[in-house]
């Protein structure tokens, strides 16, 4: 175990992020920093890190993650640390998101931290032909029955829903952003950085996206004593997929279903793109979210433009 030390306040309990050194994890500890002690695992260096920041660089799986909880006052966990790398494994996949992420829950409960805030995704509710136009956040998640890759998540989401209602003391949030864009690297900001885009013939799809920074002020706003429960997170007003890709002015062209995903398919196994093929059915059915719940209740309102989101993927990415 790694430890980089900072100062820790002696009266205020401080808030514990996993996957501190992904992009997300990243931007909402240089913000929280300035407010609260923050204690950041992940085990990849933090070099970036700031000064008073405590990082452990441990895996999440390793027994040692109880000596943490043990040995500081925590206020609040603010769970980052899921693992969406498509190329890995389905084992080490569900070890390090689900295995790890029950531990993490038992520690939570064990130590009675006062809050837990875990990121999920809009997507695990799944692109469905008959999917209401805007999907709250009752609507059954559908996502694992096509997706194998996603289901790992659709189980967190599912293990952090048996949280809320098995111990009410504790303030659990659920996040389900739409895609997220930015500096990020994730399925559909991937797919937007292909020099040559591909569209499904027939379909142009409304879809949501929300600037990362936007999700940051969203997870800092649920820290509020009394904020609790599932929130669907979007950006401004929808767009057609074809406005997106205009908006880029990427090049594109339309596939059929059936070549598009052996497009796919080999641009995969070349490693010329990180869009996994089943994805694309996010291009052909909506998957959008009403997100009426984060503006009453959080008084969440997205600050970044539509047009400001979509460029943010042409940014220099780290």
């Amino acid at each position: 175990m790694v430890i980089t030390k900072a100062p820790t306040s002696q009266h205020q309990p401080a808030i514990l992020v996993t996957g501190v050194c992904g992009r997300l994890g990243k931007q909402v500890v240089r913000q929280l920093h300035r407010h609260y002690p923050v204690i950041g695992i992940d085990q990849r260096p933090f070099h970036e890190s700031p000064k008073d920041v405590l990082h452990y660089s441990l895996d999440i799986r390793r027994k040692k993650i109880k000596d943490i909880f043990r040995m500081h006052t925590i206020g609040a966990v603010i769970h980052l640390g899921i693992m969406h790398d498509p190329r890995v494994s389905a084992a080490e996949h569900y070890s390090w998101n689900v295995i790890g992420y029950q531990k993490l829950l038992d520690y939570v409960a064990y130590f009675h931290i006062p809050k837990l805030i875990v990121l999920s995704s809009a997507n695990v509710y799944g692109p469905h032909f008959d999917n209401l136009q805007f999907l709250k956040e009752e609507s059954p998640l559908l996502a694992g029955q096509n997706f194998p890759e996603i289901r790992d998540l659709v189980e967190i989401d599912m293990l952090t829903q048996s949280f809320f209602w098995k111990l009410p003391d504790i303030e659990t949030i659920i996040f389900r952003p739409t895609h997220i864009l930015g500096r990020v690297h994730n399925a559909f900001s991937n797919f937007l950085r292909l020099p040559i885009i591909p569209t499904l013939l027939g379909f142009d799809p409304m879809i949501q996206v929300i600037h990362e920074s936007d999700v940051v002020q969203a997870i800092l706003k649920a820290l509020t004593p009394g904020i609790r429960g599932i929130f669907n997170i979007a950006g401004t007003a929808p767009l057609p997929l074809s406005h997106i890709i205009k908006i880029l002015k990427r090049p594109t062209f339309s596939l059929p279903y059936s070549l598009a995903t052996l497009l796919m398919r080999s641009l995969w196994s070349l490693r010329i793109t990180n869009f996994p093929a089943p994805e694309l059915d996010y291009l052909r059915y909506l998957c959008m979210v009403d997100d009426e719940r984060a503006r009453t209740i959080l008084k969440f309102h997205p600050t970044r433009s539509i047009y400001e989101t979509i460029l943010s993927v042409t940014e220099d990415i780290w």
